[in-house]
């Protein structure tokens, strides 16, 4: 049998999304930018939004999603997204208006302005990556490092009671009355792939619906800071992040679920 008699266009499964460049991907083998950059691209493409979508990438492993994905890209100063993507949404209403952030710039220097968009009710929808770490810049501690972590700057490990505890940031904004959907998903797997562009699909409903800022964290791996291999920094995830971070929808329909 030929192969291509097995290989039909009846039985492709995957294709990649035209709103992603043909540039290769930079970041480290096994992260999961690459992924979180697909699944946003595949469901602005499915809603048939490219030409009215503006994204707003800061300083971090983030800024680097011009590069690939192909609709209009703005950069921020280090944590500043959520301002510059305020300033986007309020002059053109009715464009969607997306920040695609890191736990570095999102949690810490930007921790200011991301509650008060929050807070505000920006009608906009935040990507937030959290991989424990600061990525790009050598692997400090961020604001998001489990306790007892290594990184470069806390190399014993984080030490809780002089450094605090690990923010959940997520869980943080969803108190504020401004946000009306919050969920944490992950891209490691196939299964979780489907539940984290299930949640953006849903962000990007919200804001075209006009109800209020939506954030979707993904937890991901780091495997060049924490010094593994793609498996091992996988499993390593599950074991530890996925307890402090649990996956799932935390506010629905303005409803804060377990309260």
């Amino acid at each position: 049998m030929d192969i291509k008699d097995i290989i039909k266009p009846e039985n492709k499964v995957y294709s990649k999304t035209s709103l992603m460049t043909d540039n290769a991907l930079s970041y480290c083998p096994g992260c999961g930018h690459g992924t979180a950059h697909r699944i946003v691209m595949e469901v602005i493409e499915e809603m048939g939004i490219a030409h009215d979508t503006i994204g707003v990438a800061p300083v971090g492993c983030s800024v680097l999603a011009y590069d690939f994905m192909d609709i209009d890209m703005t950069q921020a100063a280090h944590g500043r997204a959520p301002a510059v993507a305020t300033g986007i949404k309020r002059l053109w209403p009715d464009k969607f208006v997306f920040t695609y952030q890191g736990d570095g710039d999102l949690a810490a220097i930007g921790t200011a302005e991301t509650i008060h968009a929050c807070n505000r009710g920006e009608n906009i929808v935040i990507i937030f990556v959290n991989n424990g770490i600061y990525g790009m810049t050598g692997g400090q501690m961020a604001p998001t490092t489990l306790g007892g972590m290594k990184s470069s700057t806390s190399p014993f490990g984080r030490d809780i009671g002089t450094m605090g505890n690990p923010i959940k940031m997520t869980e943080l904004v969803a108190n504020l009355p401004g946000v009306y959907f919050a969920s944490r998903q992950a891209v490691h797997k196939p299964s979780n792939v489907r539940k984290a562009k299930k949640a953006i699909r849903q962000a990007f409903e919200n804001q075209k619906e006009k109800k209020g800022l939506s954030i979707v964290e993904i937890v991901s791996n780091c495997n060049s800071g924490w010094k593994m291999a793609p498996v091992q920094s996988n499993i390593w995830m599950e074991e530890n992040m996925f307890p402090y971070y649990p996956l799932g929808d935390i506010k629905v329909d303005d409803v804060i679920l377990g309260k």
